[in-house]
């Protein structure tokens, strides 16, 4: 769910266009056609449009993508997947605002005869099964567990045995819970002592950076926050800087970009990162999109991707050198 580097990342062709095109049964382009749904305008999607094109081929070479940004808003997606199922694209690739809400557009889309891929997000898992061929997926437990043994280690090297943590969660999508739990789990194997004191939902950087500040307000002695992605990382970093806690309270969480990076070059608050790269995830969507049509769909449905670990300041500047523009 989670960045300093915003891509705004558009519907690229018009719902009157589409319309025109379903009616008159021709194709947008002439090498197939798939909506691409953006939950927010983080730069991790501008990640996932890239390894979607290094996979699918640029415009011209491959199938057009029909992309939009829904701002975390279920009506936006589905008014898109909609419009995608009545212009029967050949596929759409998807990470759902909603765990519940966006079911109905899922329903429509197999409906259609629209096959899905989700990435990153999706609906509950028994609708999923329904309606949704494969699932692009980075353990969550396990990028949990990163930081919460990133943060168990810094506690233990400091001989704090009786830590308070606070979290800035995105649990409107059930990654996010599964997230918290690999977090929790991690944390107290190595410091049974750790007391998580308050979990606040923060899904865009302002609200979360307000959420983070009001647990500070409430508890002046938070050692740490967990950032379950990138808005919530970042916008913990911001309120401990803003509330003078520089030294006092650490930040740990999801999501590199380059905000991340060059706070965790910095060292002061951010200390370290659990990060699923966009580029990798959109790589394997456009594999996983490639084979269901096909005809070859993937055996299992979760499809892995990687979790990296990034600790301290040389992870940070190594990071910056592997993405000179940016894009994680």
């Amino acid at each position: 769910m989670n960045h300093a580097k915003r891509r705004t990342l558009a519907v690229v062709v018009t719902a009157a266009v589409l319309a025109v095109t379903a009616a008159c049964g021709g194709r947008v382009g002439e090498n197939g056609r798939i909506g691409v749904v953006y939950l927010n305008a983080e730069g991790y999607y501008a990640g996932v449009e890239r390894g979607l094109r290094a996979t699918l081929g640029e415009e011209g070479r491959g199938p057009q993508l029909l992309q939009t940004n829904i701002q975390s808003d279920p009506a936006r997606e589905s008014s898109f997947i909609s419009t995608m199922s009545s212009a029967k694209a050949d596929a759409l690739i998807v990470s759902p605002a909603s765990a519940t809400a966006s079911v109905p557009a899922m329903r429509l889309a197999k409906e259609s005869g629209v096959p899905v891929i989700c990435y990153n997000t999706c609906v509950e898992d028994e609708q999923a099964r329904k309606y949704v061929r494969a699932f692009v997926l980075g353990s969550p437990e396990e990028f949990g567990r990163v930081s919460g043994e990133q943060m168990a280690d810094h506690f233990l090297r400091a001989g704090r045995r009786a830590p308070q943590v606070g979290i800035i969660n995105c649990e409107q999508f059930e990654v996010c819970v599964q997230r918290r739990k690999g977090f929790e789990r991690a944390l107290k194997e190595k410091v049974p002592g750790a007391r998580i004191v308050a979990s606040q939902q923060g899904l865009q950087m302002d609200e979360a950076v307000e959420r983070a500040q009001q647990l500070l307000t409430a508890h002046p002695d938070l050692d740490a926050f967990y950032g379950e992605a990138g808005s919530q990382t970042l916008g913990a970093v911001r309120a401990v800087e803003t509330r003078g806690r520089i030294g006092e309270t650490a930040v740990f969480g999801g999501d590199m970009s380059v905000e991340a990076a060059k706070k965790l070059q910095d060292g002061r608050v951010l200390k370290g990162v659990a990060d699923i790269s966009g580029i990798k995830v959109g790589r394997l969507a456009g594999e996983v999109a490639r084979a269901v049509l096909a005809g070859n769909p993937p055996a299992g449905f979760i499809v892995p991707a990687p979790v990296d670990r990034y600790l301290g300041a040389q992870d940070g500047a190594r990071w910056l050198r592997e993405h000179p523009d940016g894009i994680p």
